[in-house]
C-alpha cells in the first residue's frame, strides 16, 4: 500500500509532519551530546560507593547511548528516506531507542526507592544502600528487557517489504511478530504505570519527611520547604513530562498499526505518536537536571570543570543536602 501521506480528506500532510520531526530530533541532539558527554565524563570519575551511584552511572550511560542514536532516529524520520535505513531502524535502531527510553524509566524508579530508603526508612538503608546490591539489580534489569523485548524483536522483524508502506515495520513482521509487539506495548504501558506509582509513592512519602524535619525544627522558612517540594519532585515532574503523554497516544496508535488500519483516525494518532516519542527522548537533557539536584558528588566534579560560571555556582549554593546522594 502506498504511503496515505499527504492525506488531503484528514486535513494532514505527514511528509511536512515528518520533516518538523526530523527538525527536532536534529536539534535535540546538539545540547544533548554536550550535555551527556559532559555527564558520562563525571560519572567516570565518580566511585561506585552506593547503590545510588550505581543507577546513576547506569543511568548516564543509558541517556549517552540513546543520545547516540537520535541521528539514525531522525534520518529514518526524514521524507523520502531510504527504504534500507528505514528498515535498519525498524529492526535495531528504534528497538535499542526504546530499550534505552524504558531501562531510563526503570533507573528511575530505582532512584527513587534508594532515595525513598535513605531518607524515609534509614533501617533499611544497610542493605538496600550497598553498592553490590545495586550492581546486581542492574545487571537483573538489562538482562530481562534485552532478553524478552529487545532481542525477540529484532528477530521478529526481519522481513522485507517489497515497497516503501506507510508502515513499514509491521510490513516487515511476522504474524507472530505483529502478536508479540502487541503483547510488548502492554508490558511496557505496565512498565510506566508501575513505576509512575513508584516514584509518586516515594516522593510523596520524602516530601512530607522533610517538612517533618523542618517543623521538628522550628523552622518557619516556607520559602525553603516550597524549594524542597520542588526539589524533590523534580523526578516526578520530568518522569510526567517526558513519558505521560507518549504512553497515552501509543497503545490505541498501536491497535491499528498492527491491524494495519490506514485511516484518518490513524493519521491524527501517528502524529501524536511521533510528537509525544519525540517529547519522551527530551529525557536526555532533563536527566543532567535530576544529577545535578540528588547527588552532591555529581555536583562537586561539575563544578571542578568551571564550564558553567556563575551560574553553576549559584544554583549549587541554592542546593542543600536534603535531596543529594552519596
Amino acid at each position: 500500500m502506498a504511503s496515505p501521506s499527504p492525506l488531503r480528506d484528514c486535513g494532514l500532510d505527514l511528509q511536512t509532519v515528518k520533516l518538523v520531526i526530523t527538525c527536532l530530533y536534529f536539534v535535540l541532539f546538539v545540547p544533548a551530546l554536550l550535555l551527556n558527554v559532559t555527564a558520562a565524563w563525571i560519572s567516570w570519575k565518580l566511585k561506585p560507593k552506593s547503590a545510588f551511584v550505581v543507577y546513576l552511572k547506569s543511568l548516564v550511560a543509558t541517556d549517552l547511548l540513546m543520545t547516540l542514536i537520535i541521528p539514525l532516529k531522525a534520518g529514518s524520520e526524514m521524507p523520502g528516506a531510504p527504504q534500507g535505513l528505514r528498515a535498519f531502524a525498524c529492526q535495531f535502531s528504534s528497538v535499542l531507542f526504546y530499550l534505552c527510553m524504558y531501562m531510563n524509566m526503570i533507573l528511575m524508579g530505582l532512584i527513587s526507592l534508594d532515595r525513598f530508603f535513605k531518607i524515609v526508612q534509614p533501617c533499611g538503608r544497610r542493605f538496600g544502600h550497598h553498592p553490590l546490591l545495586g550492581k546486581v539489580v542492574v545487571i537483573i534489569m538489562w538482562t530481562l528487557y534485552l532478553s524478552v523485548n529487545t532481542i525477540p524483536t529484532m528477530v521478529l522483524t526481519s522481513g522485507k517489504p517489497q515497497n516503501n508502506t506507510a508502515e513499514l515495520c509491521m510490513a516487515m513482521k511476522s504474524d507472530l511478530g505483529k502478536k508479540y509487539h502487541h503483547a510488548i506495548i502492554i508490558e511496557c504501558n505496565v512498565i510506566f504505570f508501575v513505576i509512575l506509582v513508584v516514584i509518586g509513592f516515594c516522593y510523596t512519602c520524602i516530601a512530607k519527611k522533610v517538612i517533618e524535619s523542618y517543623r521538628n525544627s522550628g523552622s518557619t522558612n516556607e520559602a525553603g520547604k516550597r524549594k524542597i517540594k520542588a526539589r524533590v519532585f523534580i523526578v516526578l515532574a520530568v518522569f510526567l513530562v517526558c513519558f505521560a503523554p507518549y504512553h497515552i497516544t501509543r497503545f490505541p496508535y498501536v491497535h491499528r498499526q498492527v491491524e494495519n488500519k490506514i485511516n484518518c483516525h490513524w493519521a491524527s494518532l501517528k502524529v501524536a505518536k511521533s510528537f509525544t516519542l519525540w517529547l519522551s527522548s527530551t529525557n536526555v537533557c532533563l536527566d543532567p537536571v535530576i544529577y545535578i539536584v540528588l547527588c552532591k558528588a555529581f555536583r562537586e566534579k561539575l563544578y571542578e570543570l568551571k564550564i558553567f560560571g556563575h551560574w553553576f555556582t549559584t544554583a549549587a549554593q541554592e542546593i542543600t543536602e536534603d535531596t543529594s546522594g552519596s
